[in-house]
């Protein structure tokens, strides 16, 4: 004997208990109504917005232009809003702002209150990305001006604690760059006083000219005495030239020879101190550019850290 499955016992079933089940779905109906009139209302208020990029708190290089900076945040910055939204410093921030312990009436004293109001919150509070990468935050309240104000603080608290995270970067490099400047002032008086005793020490103060000048006077003292000397060696040997003159000769070929000897050791101070005042210069110059390129980005970012 065969036996076939068929829904025709299912359906007798279902036919003789007909009236039953209809008034077991009617009165499930009537009393889903009755109850959902006497629920209360809520209102969902939502904000949507992008995650900048960190790029646009980075100052102008000096003296570069930038023109691949990006506008909106990668995957990362998503995240970072996301976390920061979803966060017990904004959680905390509502509710303490919009007093929701009372809004939620929750006793304030009971040990557990703050996880309660916690946990009523999160169930009206909502964190998401969208499929098109924004970040939505959503708040549902009986109130709905209530709800529209909370969603719109959330999102600018957000934004906030987002610009304090990156201002406090720039802050700590706005200090590090008042202390290398601080440090590179105090450099610069160093090497200014160290240059100012070596040139009186060894009478170099223009490195460039002097030592064209000494080379020129020592030629110049060389010439005037080789031409003296040629002289003397002339007017000697005649009867008719006086003592006194060749006396005087005599006296001018002396005072020449002091003279180039004087000039000689001058040049020798002069060489000997050049090398070592070129090094300071070159240091000191170095420095002041580098001060110059500090104190720059320092006003950069200073200027980056005051705007929004």
């Amino acid at each position: 004997m065969e036996h076939k499955d068929n829904l025709l016992g299912v359906l007798k079933s279902i036919f003789k208990w007909k009236k039953q089940i209809l008034y077991v779905c009617l009165a499930a109906g009537i009393g889903s109504v009755v109850i959902s009139l006497f629920l209360d209302n809520y209102y969902q208020s939502v904000t949507n917005f992008y995650a900048a990029s960190p790029d646009q708190a980075l100052p102008e290089p000096v003296g570069a232009e930038v023109t691949d900076r990006d506008y909106y945040g990668e995957p990362e910055d998503i995240d970072r809003i996301l976390t920061i939204a979803e966060s017990n410093e904004i959680a905390d921030y509502l509710i303490n702002k919009y007093h929701l312990y009372a809004h939620y009436e929750i006793d304030s004293t009971h040990r557990l209150a703050p996880f309660k109001v916690k946990k009523q919150f999160y169930k009206l509070y909502n964190v998401k990305k969208t499929k098109f990468d924004a970040v939505e935050i959503s708040v549902e309240d009986k109130d709905p001006k209530l709800a529209a104000r909370m969603v719109n603080d959330a999102r600018e608290r957000v934004s906030l604690i987002a610009q304090n995270i990156i201002k406090a970067n720039q802050q700590q490099k706005i200090n590090t760059f008042i202390t290398a400047i601080k440090d590179k002032n105090e450099e610069l008086l160093a090497l200014g006083d160290s240059l100012q005793d070596l040139r009186q020490e060894y009478g170099v103060y223009n490195t460039e000219t002097q030592s064209e000048g000494l080379a020129e006077l020592i030629a110049k003292a060389e010439a005037r005495l080789a031409r003296e000397r040629a002289r003397r060696s002339i007017l000697a040997p005649k009867p008719r030239i006086s003592r006194d003159t060749i006396a005087m000769l005599d006296a001018m070929l002396e005072g020449y020879e002091k003279q180039i000897e004087q000039l000689n050791a001058t040049m020798d101070k002069f060489n000997e101190g050049i090398s070592k005042i070129k090094v300071l210069e070159e240091i000191h110059e170095e420095s002041r550019e580098q001060l110059s390129l500090d104190t720059e980005r320092l006003k950069q970012l200073q200027a980056v850290y005051n705007s929004s």
